[in-house]
């Protein structure tokens, strides 16, 4: 009752015919480190036992679903079994007890919005002020964890030193490709924090709450400050928070944080890029081409901590260009679309280098279709980079865009879903989405499907409607006019002829 982001979710679960007692929350507390979920609550090992346990009482493996930060606690979940069970069974563990992951608004390479929360506060829309949304925010271990990180720089695996009889000791070696050092931005689009250090250093850069009651700035004297740019790999490597030491009383606390909860997390650095989970199969759904915020600009208050940070300028991602909030133009890396209103598409597009060098692209509308405008390009080629494809967009129609390899590891999917104008939060009550991924679980239940993938196209009773111009339910071929009982409106009353209620085989 607390939330209802997954509660069309569960709806629909049940509407297509999975039992309730089979649905199982993995509930944790996200203000939490990873490894203080572990040490505190035991969350990943209490997790591990709800899979086995799932398994005997269900007969089979299970399909998880993670949303958002829930990506980032899954993956060090399964970090965390690496050095729980014995190398040679980790890979059958996972093939006995998951079948598929479907990672949803995953913040691969994290999120630019984190470091508004983290400097000048983000209320979410509560009734609070900023300062004291930025001292909730700056409060919670699991902050850190959604900063935005450097694609070129990664860690040792702890997998490997746990198993390497102790030879290599000490924290992860954090190493950086020589792309980091040879281009911009990390990359990302933009800088993330553009920022002007004040003149003051030390205790005279903020005034206590006290000070600040009696002083008189208008007889201030400042100095000129000075702007400093900071990469995502500054962000997550501390250097940022190294350089605000003298100007912010935070910044201690949160490099010790950073150190501690991240850096030499004794199972794994989460502030590093994704390899694709070792699992069956692996869905990456997300949002894109709405505005997203990638980059911003800072400027001392004249105020004491926490209100001493003012945002005074915004870069936004717009479909393809970088945008500032007074409307103009901005030099950048920007990508081929946006993101999702939260997490720029450089981060969630990352799962993009888990593809194959060969690649199958299917485009087709959100609506109702009958087939005619679906696009598709087979063997695309792909080197670990993003891949676009060379498709055609109708203006006023949303597309989901598939991305879908099933052949460069052997018994093994991986499958890309590009939902436009997806929100973040509210992507999973995307009644698009939930049709498809029900489409999917069931062409995935029918072991003698020839296809790896569902066949895209018109389907259900809600991808009738009634065509007004021709007075008739649009789709004749498929669809026809019979009215049920409560239908208030014609559209209700177009459904699937029955004829077509083979249809459902063409997905199989």
């Amino acid at each position: 009752p607390l939330s209802s982001v997954w509660k069309e979710w569960v709806k629909w679960c049940i509407e297509f015919g999975i039992e309730a007692n089979a649905i199982i929350a993995a509930p944790y507390d996200w203000r939490l480190s990873p490894s203080m979920l572990e040490e505190r609550d035991l969350y990943f090992y209490k997790l591990k036992q709800t899979f086995e346990t799932a398994l005997k009482l269900r007969g089979g493996p299970s399909i998880v679903f993670a949303h958002s930060l829930g990506n980032n606690v899954f993956r060090y979940f399964l970090e965390w079994l690496k050095l729980e069970i014995a190398p040679k069974q980790y890979i059958q563990w996972l093939d006995d007890h998951i079948y598929a992951f479907f990672a949803v608004g995953a913040p691969l390479l994290g999120s630019t919005e984190t470091v508004k929360g983290m400097l000048s506060g983000n209320t979410f829309g509560l009734p609070v002020s900023e300062g004291t949304a930025r001292l909730m925010f700056n409060s919670f271990g699991s902050s850190l964890w959604m900063m935005p990180f450097s694609k070129y720089c990664r860690a040792d695996a702890m997998y490997l030193k746990h198993f390497s009889g102790g030879i290599r000791k000490g924290p992860n070696a954090y190493q950086c490709e020589q792309k980091e050092f040879q281009s911009n931005y990390s990359g990302f689009s933009t800088n993330i924090i553009n920022i002007e250090i004040p003149s003051t250093r030390g205790i005279d850069a903020y005034p206590s709450v006290s000070e600040f009651s009696q002083a008189n700035y208008s007889s201030m004297e400042c100095g000129l400050p000075t702007q400093l740019s900071f990469s995502a790999r500054e962000i997550s490597d501390g250097t940022f928070f190294k350089a605000i030491e003298d100007y912010d009383s935070d910044s201690k606390r949160t490099l010790h944080q950073l150190k501690k909860s991240y850096h030499d997390d004794p199972v794994l650095n989460p502030l590093t890029p994704w390899d694709r989970p070792p699992i069956k199969n692996v869905f990456c759904i997300y949002g894109v081409d709405s505005r997203t915020e990638v980059g911003y600009y800072f400027a001392p208050s004249g105020k004491p901590y926490p209100d001493n940070w003012i945002i005074t300028d915004v870069v936004y991602e717009i479909e393809g260009s970088l945008v500032s909030r007074s409307g103009n133009q901005v030099e950048g890396n920007p990508g081929p679309a946006s993101g999702d209103e939260t997490v720029p598409y450089h981060s969630l597009s990352w799962c993009k280098n888990w593809l194959g060098p060969r690649v199958n692209i299917t485009r087709a509308p959100q609506s109702e279709h009958d087939g005619s405008d679906v696009q598709v390009e087979l063997n695309v080629e792909h080197h670990n980079e993003d891949v676009v494809p060379n498709m055609t967009r109708s203006p006023r129609v949303k597309y989901i865009t598939y991305y879908e390899d099933s052949e460069s590891i052997p018994g093994k999917r991986t499958a890309v879903w590009e939902l436009d104008k997806a929100n973040h939060r509210n992507i999973v009550r995307s009644p698009a989405l939930m049709r498809e991924l029900w489409l999917q679980i069931w062409h995935d239940i029918h072991a003698d499907s020839p296809s790896k993938f569902v066949t895209k196209g018109p389907l259900r009773d809600d991808d009738c409607y009634w065509d007004y111009g021709k007075a008739r339910c649009a789709w004749p071929e498929y669809c026809e006019y019979r009215y049920v009982f409560g239908d208030v409106h014609l559209g209700q009353s177009c459904r699937l002829r029955n004829s077509s209620a083979d249809a459902l085989l063409h997905y199989v």
